[in-house]
């Protein structure tokens, strides 16, 4: 009976369907059961919350980045942070000197901390910084950025040592002006023009300064001798004398540039308006084409070494110097004077015209009348005479 009742339950299951947990594949063949709405909420929060997490370690990741490569940048380009510095000094940029150079000078005098740090504030200026020559006035332990700036504006911070010399002076009273002006030694300066061919003359000078020291305002750098001022005229005269093609014109007045100059100091003592330079440079041009005395009043002066009065005395007309233009003909063996570029200007570039007499008639204002014939001139003589008498002790 037992074995019976086995097969029975065996069929019985089989017949039924019934299934055991042992059967995988039919759990695999079962429908999903749909999820929750609160799994659901829950799935996205944490979404939500991984996201942020990404967002906040990403940027927290850059800004590190940038703080650390910021750090970095700061801590290996040493620099100072007070823009107003510590103490006063003065500083000197040595003509002709590169950045380079004068930033490692800049972290001797203790301006700046380092030269890397000049190098960016080179690197970061807007443009090419041009640093002139010369003195400034500085503070020490600045930004790099700063001392640049303040060496960038000469105007402000140069420190400016200048000496200006008039035109129209003689080459004596052009040394005192500068020894004057200077604080060099006219003994210095009267050494340096002993050595004439270390001045910078144009080859044609004849070694002679006269003449050929340009009348001008000049800036000097420390450590300026008698040469070095020297030099700066002469060079100042080639350049001007380069300007108006002065030995171009000289060849087409037929005449050397020597002479151009020599007849430029004549217009520079004898007149003053601008208007009456070329024409009284045609007066000597023609006076010499026909074999006249010039009788400048002027080359007496120089000759006498006086220039109190606008006149001459019938002594000063005898003196027998080769600068005396009333007793030797042509034109006197140098400049009489050191002329300015108006002058020069004139000399090479005389007015056409016929005129072979002048005379200032008003020397308070300058007017100067010029005359082709000698009634003519005698007439403007008178004029000047009557001035003359109403201005006693000028004449």
């Amino acid at each position: 009976m037992s074995d019976q009742r086995i097969d029975e339950r065996d069929d019985q299951g089989t017949d039924q369907g019934t299934r055991t947990p042992d059967d995988v594949t039919d759990l695999l063949d079962q429908a999903p059961q749909p999820r929750s709405r609160t799994a659901a909420r829950w799935g996205k929060s944490c979404l939500s919350v991984l996201i942020a997490l990404a967002v906040i370690v990403g940027g927290g990741f850059f800004a590190w980045h940038k703080f650390s490569s910021f750090a970095a940048e700061t801590l290996s380009t040493p620099d100072y942070t007070n823009a107003k510095g510590t103490k006063d000094i003065r500083f000197t940029v040595p003509s002709g000197a590169p950045l380079t150079t004068i930033g490692e000078d800049l972290q001797k005098d203790d301006v700046i901390k380092s030269t890397k740090a000049w190098k960016k504030a080179i690197a970061a200026y807007d443009g090419t910084p041009t640093v002139q020559a010369g003195t400034y006035r500085l503070r020490t332990q600045v930004p790099a950025a700063t001392a640049l700036s303040h060496l960038t504006h000469p105007a402000t911070y140069r420190i400016r040592n200048t000496v200006q010399v008039l035109e129209g002076l003689r080459l004596s009273d052009q040394i005192a002006a500068l020894a004057k002006g200077t604080k060099i030694s006219v003994k210095s300066y009267d050494a340096a023009l002993r050595k004439p061919q270390d001045l910078g003359l144009p080859s044609w000078a004849k070694n002679k300064p006269e003449g050929f020291l340009f009348p001008d305002t000049y800036e000097l750098t420390d450590g300026a001798t008698a040469t070095s001022v020297l030099q700066q005229m002469t060079g100042r005269f080639t350049q001007v004398s380069d300007s108006i093609d002065l030995t171009q014109r000289a060849q087409a007045l037929h005449v050397t540039p020597y002479q151009v100059v020599i007849v430029a100091s004549i217009i520079e003592k004898e007149v003053r308006r601008p208007q009456d330079r070329p024409m009284a440079a045609r007066v000597i041009y023609n006076r010499l084409a026909h074999n006249m005395p010039l009788q400048m009043d002027s080359t007496v002066h120089y000759a006498v070494h006086k220039s109190d009065k606008v006149t001459t005395t019938d002594a000063d007309r005898a003196n027998p110097s080769p600068y005396n233009t009333y007793v030797h003909k042509g034109l006197p063996p140098g400049p009489i004077a050191a002329p300015g570029k108006a002058s020069l200007q004139a000399a090479a570039n005389p007015t056409p015209g016929g005129w072979m007499y002048f005379v200032t008639v008003n020397p308070d204002t300058g007017q100067t009348k010029f005359a082709t014939t000698l009634a003519q001139h005698d007439a403007y003589v008178a004029e000047f005479h009557a001035w003359c008498g109403k201005h006693p002790g000028r004449c």
